[in-house]
């Protein structure tokens, strides 16, 4: 380990995503690794992982992000916190606020709408600490904008912006993610159609789609972020969808069913189901496959006057969809590490990290991306 190593500190490391980011960031020689969970049989497994790659320990905590203080992450001895714990639904900040009362830079992989849009709140204190913490450095709102931001110079208005993401089969989420996800399922939720804020509801709002090599995959509507980021920085869009589904149309179809129980009052939520429905799920791997895909549409008008439109399309396979989540935060990690990145303060993670920067994160993994422009009648 280099001398001057920058220290990083990822707390909920042994979850889907938290693994992911310790493996890629494992692989850089500058930077020192601190993994924190709440058990600590699982971060003695992954520090033995990890120690292989890196060629030297792996310091791992045991700590509870939901009890966590400035004491305890001075403690850690890190230069940047990734939150890595989820889920971040009805979330506060504190780990947050920890971080940032430690002098110490935080990022998280958050995707919940309230969470990532307020986050802005604590951009006075992180300033007066000099540090930058990042919310939502994660598939959305993080790639998806800067997806956007790259395509956009090409358009001279944006009309519609529409978002989809489907992972494969084979990923197991775990239990606090699949919690997550059906907490969401039937619930209202404010989406900006034809110009107006209109009430859809998640897991409704029934569409098809292709995701290239990965296959034609059913969606549905859900709640997040980028719904009310992209129309505040972009007031030419008059449409912002955001949609995502379930490789295995058995198992999609049965969360739009539910989601008319829960719309109508029948059933509160389906978050309670999580352990049940993820055991089922991981019974019934083999229906499925292990690519996934996110796709994102872009319709406006062109430099030249003509209407138009951009798909850009990410397809993952052999497995590496879980890693698409974590490129963002991986890529702004090393920024802050090699200090290319200066700016401070709290923001949402729009436009803060390049395509570029993302994709780079994602060599010798099996992620391709691809874009093609048409023309559309006028």
């Amino acid at each position: 380990m280099a001398a001057d190593a920058f220290s990083i500190a990822i707390i909920g490391s042994t979850g889907a995503f938290g693994s992911r980011i310790a493996e890629l960031l494992a692989r850089d020689p500058n930077i020192d690794l601190v993994i924190a969970g709440r058990t600590l049989s699982s971060l003695d497994e992954q520090a033995r992982a990890l120690s292989k790659v890196m060629c030297r320990p792996v310091r791992r905590v045991v700590l509870d992000a939901d009890g966590v203080d400035a004491g305890d992450i001075a403690r850690l001895g890190a230069r940047l916190v990734i939150n890595a714990s989820g889920p971040y639904q009805g979330s506060d900040y504190r780990l947050a606020r920890a971080a940032i009362a430690a002098r110490c830079h935080y990022v998280d992989l958050a995707d919940a709408r309230g969470f990532v849009t307020g986050f802005g709140a604590l951009d006075a204190v992180a300033r007066d600490a000099g540090v930058l913490a990042v919310s939502g450095a994660s598939s959305v709102p993080g790639l998806s904008s800067a997806v956007v931001l790259q395509l956009r110079p090409s358009f001279a208005t944006l009309d519609a912006l529409d978002i989809a993401i489907s992972p494969g089969n084979a990923f197991d989420p775990g239990v606090a993610t699949v919690a997550s996800v059906l907490g969401g399922v039937g619930q209202p939720l404010s989406m900006l159609r034809d110009g107006a804020r209109r009430t859809v509801h998640g897991w409704q709002g029934l569409a098809r789609r292709s995701f290239g090599e990965a296959g034609w995959r059913w969606l549905g509507y859900v709640d997040v972020p980028d719904l009310d980021l992209f129309p505040a920085r972009d007031a030419g869009l008059k449409t912002v969808r955001f949609r995502a589904g379930l490789e295995v149309s058995l198992f999609h179809f049965g969360l739009w069913c539910a989601s008319w129980l829960v719309r109508s009052g029948v059933v509160r939520s389906l978050a309670p189901l999580a352990p049940g429905l993820l055991a089922v799920k991981r019974a019934l791997t083999w229906l499925g496959s292990d690519r996934g895909g996110m796709v994102i549409i872009m319709d406006g008008t062109g430099l030249d006057g003509r209407r138009k439109r951009a798909t850009w399309l990410l397809v993952a396979k052999s497995g590496h969809g879980p890693f698409v989540p974590a490129l963002a935060s991986v890529a702004l990690a090393k920024r802050l590490a090699s200090g290319a990145e200066m700016r401070r303060g709290a923001t949402a993670c729009y436009g803060v990290v390049s395509l570029d920067n993302i994709l780079a994160e994602a060599a010798g993994l099996d992620i391709t991306c691809t874009t093609h422009e048409e023309a559309l009648p006028s």
